[in-house]
């Protein structure tokens, strides 16, 4: 669900928010499924999954915001010192889209954090009004998918994603 069609390719699976810029530019394609198995295996996994039966339809990351390249980001602010989880890429695979998955791998992502301590979780959506966005670079969400979930917007960033502005949402789970 997170690898690219070519399990030789060196790029997504996830990984260029939630390791080193260097390491990231390393791990070239079969090594970056491996590096993500290993992370599948580790506590807390990587994300939470979305499935339609048996068939995986959905992901979501979500980790600590600290243990991500977040925690050091200077385009995107931090509100405060609470130790917050960061969710920042939501896929549905094509033909599984418009059924609401993406609201529930959100609520899902939420829970995941809720029930590790996580006492606020944000995310860094694109503000794109009713713009359209280019699905390759939806995976950050929309603000209006976050603003569904109940989370609020907490601070403009000075990052862009595919044109559009990204915005700071959170929701507090205390």
């Amino acid at each position: 669900m997170v690898g690219p069609k070519s399990p030789t390719a060196s790029v997504c699976w996830c990984l260029s928010y939630r390791i080193p810029s260097k390491v990231n530019r390393e791990l070239r394609g079969p090594a970056r499924g491996a590096y993500v198995a290993e992370l599948c295996r580790a506590d807390p996994p990587p994300g939470v999954i979305a499935y339609d039966g048996e068939e995986p339809v959905g992901w979501a990351a979500v980790a600590p915001r600290s243990a991500t390249s977040f925690a050091r980001n200077r385009k995107i602010p931090h509100v405060d010192d609470l130790p917050v989880w960061s969710l920042w890429c939501i896929r549905v695979r094509p033909g599984h889209r418009k059924q609401g998955i993406t609201h529930a791998l959100i609520a899902g992502a939420v829970d995941f954090a809720r029930d590790r301590g996580a006492p606020a979780i944000e995310a860094y959506p694109l503000d794109n009004g009713d713009a359209r966005v280019d699905l390759t670079m939806a995976y950050a969400g929309i603000r209006k998918n976050f603003e569904r979930a109940g989370f609020v917007h907490a601070a403009d960033t000075t990052s862009v994603l595919a044109g559009h502005p990204r915005i700071l949402m959170r929701l507090d789970l205390r």
